[in-house]
């Protein structure tokens, strides 16, 4: 059987797909920072999302799915103001920031998890606080495995960028970071 087709003639295909199931997925990081005053009045709060930098996302692959080092203890950092974070930033190298250490802390403070529940996790129980000894211009933070305050070593896993802009801090000012990740399919 052969069919000759005419001037208006159209073949279509269509798939159809199960309804629910996707190959997507994203890990986002939603972060929240409170500064208090030495008087422990609120003067400032700022929400942000951040992202994953390549190098967590590739750690993130590593340790789950190819029998990688999974890394315990994570640490908050804070980043200058206008920082430009950008998915290829390493702790060694990141042109578009630079961490603020303007703080009595020996080390960056650490990020204590309260497990996984519900695809997310996060520090909201136990917040990482920063008691500021100088005052500094602000303007996000970051998770990076290494304590070691300026250092240039360790996992960066995310950064971000304050979503109000930068924001001033002043000696005898603390402030209280929260980071929250969540992995779901889009």
């Amino acid at each position: 059987m052969e069919y000759k087709g005419e001037f208006g003639d159209s073949i279509s295909a269509k798939v159809n797909s199960v309804s629910g199931l996707s190959g997507d997925a994203q890990v986002i990081g939603h972060w929240t920072a409170i500064c208090r005053g030495p008087d422990g009045n609120v003067k400032w709060r700022d929400e942000w999302e951040n992202i994953v930098v390549n190098a967590g996302l590739d750690h993130l692959l590593d340790a789950t799915l190819s029998a990688g080092t999974q890394i315990t203890t994570w640490y908050v950092g804070l980043t200058d103001g206008t920082p430009t974070i950008a998915a290829g930033d390493t702790m060694a190298s990141h042109a578009g920031w630079a961490e603020v250490t303007s703080y009595t802390e020996a080390a960056r403070v650490t990020w204590v998890d309260g497990g996984v529940s519900n695809q997310s996790v996060s520090n909201s129980a136990n917040t990482a606080t920063f008691s500021i000894n100088a005052t500094a211009t602000v303007g996000g933070a970051f998770l990076v495995s290494d304590a070691t305050k300026g250092g240039t070593t360790g996992m960066l896993y995310a950064a971000g960028a304050f979503s109000g802009g930068d924001k001033t801090l002043g000696s005898g000012d603390t402030l209280d970071v929260t980071a929250t990740f969540t992995s779901a399919a889009v």
